[in-house]
C-alpha cells in the first residue's frame, strides 16, 4: 500500500507527492519504468489535447487537459529529480527568474521596456539572429517551424518578404517534385511547402491553422461520402 492521505481537495505540492510514491518504493511498476523519452509522445498528445480544449472554449475540459499537462510536467521533474540532477521546485524557480527578467521595466526600478525577442537573445546568450533562429525547437510541426524562422528572420531586416519570388519558388519545386523521385523530389517538396509558407505569412495568413481547418474539413467530407455510400448499400 502506498503511504498517501485522500481528501477532499488537492493542490500542486499532492501532486508533486503523489507522482513520487507512484514512482518510488512499493508503487507503480509502470510509472517506475518510464524514462524521459519512453513518455515523451505522451507529453506530445497532452499538449495538443489541452490546445484543442483551449479552441472548444470549455472550462471542465480545459481543466481537465491542463492537469494532465501539469502531471507531464511534474513526472519529468520526478525523473530528473531521482537522478539528483533538479527537481520540480527548481523547474518553477527558473521560470519565475527568467518571467522577472524578461520583464524588468515591471520589476526594477529604471528599467525601460525592451522587445521581447531582445530580452530572449540577451538572457540566451544568442549574439546572432542565427543563433536565436537555431534555438527554435526542432520538435515543432514543420509549418509552425517555418513560421517562426521566417518570422526572426524578417524582424531582422536582413529577409523582406516577397509573395512574388515565393509564388516563383513555389511554381518551380512544384515542377521539379511532378519530375523526380526519391530525395530529390523530397527536397523539392520541402522547397515547395516552405514557400507555401512564405505565402501565407504575405497574406497574414497562420499555415498551421489553415492546413488544420482543411483536414478537419476532409474529414467531415469524407464522413459524408461514407454515409452516402452505406446508404446505398
Amino acid at each position: 500500500m502506498i503511504d498517501f492521505t485522500e481528501k477532499s481537495e488537492y493542490g500542486f505540492s499532492d501532486l508533486v507527492r503523489l507522482v513520487a510514491a507512484l514512482r518510488g518504493p512499493g508503487g507503480c511498476p509502470w510509472d517506475q519504468a518510464q524514462t524521459h523519452q519512453s513518455i515523451r509522445r505522451n507529453f506530445l498528445e497532452e499538449a495538443y489535447e489541452a490546445c484543442e480544449a483551449l479552441d472548444e472554449g470549455e472550462p471542465e475540459h480545459l481543466r481537465e487537459e491542463l492537469g494532465d499537462v501539469l502531471l507531464q510536467v511534474v513526472f519529468h521533474a520526478g525523473i530528473e529529480a531521482d537522478a539528483g540532477r533538479f527537481d520540480v521546485d527548481q523547474v518553477c524557480d527558473g521560470v519565475c527568474r527568467k518571467l522577472i527578467t524578461r520583464h524588468p521595466h515591471l520589476f526594477r526600478q529604471g528599467e525601460s521596456r525592451m522587445d521581447w525577442e531582445d530580452l530572449k537573445r540577451a538572457q540566451r546568450g544568442n549574439q546572432t539572429v542565427a543563433q536565436a533562429m537555431e534555438g527554435v525547437s526542432h520538435a515543432l510541426p514543420a509549418l509552425w517551424r517555418a513560421d517562426k524562422l521566417l518570422s526572426k528572420a524578417e524582424r531582422s531586416g536582413l529577409y523582406r518578404p516577397d509573395a512574388d519570388a515565393a509564388r516563383e519558388e513555389l511554381t518551380l519545386q512544384i515542377a521539379g517534385l511532378c519530375r523526380t523521385e526519391g530525395p530529390d523530389a523530397e527536397e523539392h517538396l520541402g522547397r515547395a511547402l516552405f514557400a507555401l509558407v512564405r505565402l501565407a505569412r504575405s497574406a497574414g495568413l497562420d499555415p498551421e491553422t489553415a492546413l488544420a481547418e482543411t483536414c478537419q474539413k476532409f474529414v467531415a467530407e469524407f464522413s459524408r461520402r461514407e454515409t452516402a455510400a452505406q446508404d446505398e448499400e
